[in-house]
């Protein structure tokens, strides 16, 4: 399926949503340290997913993930 708009794709947003969705599962593979929130931008070119994460020793860290899906590469 071509993709005709990339500001965000659909695939992008898809793939964020799902993300967020395994939030806990994504927390059980994390050492020591859990995933507390995930907020985010779907609606902007390259969507962000924004991390809280608490540590054991209850130090809140934050990190971020953009989506970007690369053009489409066609096959002849």
């Amino acid at each position: 399926m071509k993709t005709t708009s990339y500001n965000p794709s659909e695939l992008e947003v898809e793939i964020a949503e799902i993300i967020e969705k395994l939030k806990d599962q994504i927390s059980d593979g994390l050492k020591d340290r859990k995933i507390v929130a995930i907020e985010h931008d779907l609606e902007m070119d390259n969507p962000l997913l924004y991390f809280t994460i608490q540590d054991n020793d209850g130090d809140l860290h934050k990190m971020a993930m953009k989506l970007i899906q690369k053009p489409d590469e066609f096959q002849s």
